[in-house]
């Protein structure tokens, strides 16, 4: 087949979505499909890279004052429409529900192509980044989830990574949705390093202590991912119990983390390294660390908990959203109720002080993380590509 993805950001622009699309794509290709991603480019001028069975097209896009290092596009239905007509285009698959990804759909429908969109955020998202006006916030979600019902109407299939986020669309008078992960690579994550000087190697080079465990954050460090708080829960456990913490990302709200790091007394044992390649040592500092902590409340399906599930850690989370998919209480980690930073610390204390429960609960991720693998991932896609393919022809 003959596969063309949409999406508004793509490597090396880092988010749970781009990563999705781009082990997709080249899974898709490795698999014999010839695959074309368009995508905004990093750079600002528009540039072309083509591999085997893979053509990444950059389309010329402007800086997103909102998120540190991201890109975003207007409006370009001639280039997409000429893209597709060339390509000799099969199956269209977007993710991107707004700007360049409506421009695909528009596009796609004038020449017959089938449409399928996976959704990564819900509308209700939208409200980490509005100010705190229940009035505001309830009018821009009303708002999306009109929009939402018609985009959703105009494709043959509608993806989601889970069963929570399938649900509250359903719950909305929308057909009820594909579930499908995004899937998680098992070789580059997972719990055995290749090299046994890993730790030690790592520890040096990011400044760690070889002899304190690693409470472990990783993601965007912006408003919505609710960093602060695992700041804060990790900061009480450290003051019972000696450890150090590292924020592995990159955001707005960076500096603004590492000056409440120090304001709490923990200054000294936390570490901020920014954003670390996925084909570099993150997978490491996954193996390295005691426990992995995220607070956020918006996940579709949370890749960086899959990674750290895959890498045989145990998860302290929110009980929110698709999370209690991943994340089983007292079995693979802990879950803590929305805002609850007391409870939180104790999780992650508990964790800290009995190290036997938690590689027990890092071999219960480890196995709960293989049922989402990437190849049964694109499986699923693959699979979801004919169904549609064959109705159209």
């Amino acid at each position: 087949m003959r596969i063309a993805y949409i999406c508004q950001s793509y490597p090396p622009m880092i988010s749970g979505a781009s990563l999705a699309v781009q082990r997709l794509a080249e899974g898709m290709a490795a698999r014999d499909h010839v695959v074309l991603v368009m995508t905004a480019s990093e750079r600002g001028e528009a540039y072309t890279e083509e591999f085997d069975n893979l053509k990444v097209r950059r389309l010329r896009a402007f800086q997103n004052p909102l998120r540190v290092d991201q890109s975003f596009l207007l409006w370009d239905r001639n280039i997409i429409s000429a893209e597709f007509k060339e390509f000799k285009l099969q199956i269209l698959h977007f993710h991107d529900p707004l700007n360049l990804g409506v421009a695909g759909l528009v596009t796609a429908r004038r020449l017959q192509i089938p449409v399928a969109l996976t959704l990564h955020q819900v509308p209700r998202f939208v409200s980490a980044y509005l100010p705190n006006v229940p009035a505001l916030q309830n009018t821009v979600e009303s708002g999306l989830w009109s929009y939402g019902r018609w985009l959703l109407q105009q494709c043959e299939k509608v993806i989601v990574p889970s069963h929570a986020i399938a649900e509250e669309i359903h719950s909305h008078d929308i057909q009820r949705p594909n579930v499908i992960s995004n899937g998680i690579d098992l070789h580059t994550f997972n719990p055995d390093p290749p090299d046994p000087s890993e730790r030690e190697t790592l520890c040096l080079r990011y400044g760690l202590d070889p002899d304190l465990p690693v409470v472990l954050h990783v993601g965007r460090l912006d408003v919505d991912k609710q960093a602060n708080l695992v700041i804060r829960a990790s900061a009480q456990a450290i003051n019972q119990v000696d450890a150090q913490l590292l924020i592995v990302g990159d955001g707005r709200q960076r500096e603004e983390l590492i000056e409440l790091c120090a304001n709490l007394g923990i200054g000294k044992i936390c570490h901020f390294p920014g954003f670390v390649e996925t084909n570099g040592d993150l997978p490491g500092l996954y193996r390295l660390a005691a426990v992995f902590v995220t607070a956020s409340e918006i996940e579709t399906q949370g890749l960086v908990i899959l990674e750290a599930m895959a890498s045989g850690l145990p998860v302290v989370a929110i009980k929110a959203t698709c999370i209690p998919e991943l994340v089983q209480d007292n079995v693979n980690g802990y879950l803590s109720q929305p805002g609850e930073v007391g409870q939180m610390s104790e999780q992650v204390l508990r964790i800290l002080m009995s190290p036997n429960r938690a590689k027990e609960m890092g071999r219960v991720s480890r196995a709960l993380a293989q049922e989402h693998s990437i190849d049964k991932s694109i499986d699923n896609h693959e699979e979801l590509y004919q169904s549609i393919h064959i109705n159209s022809t």
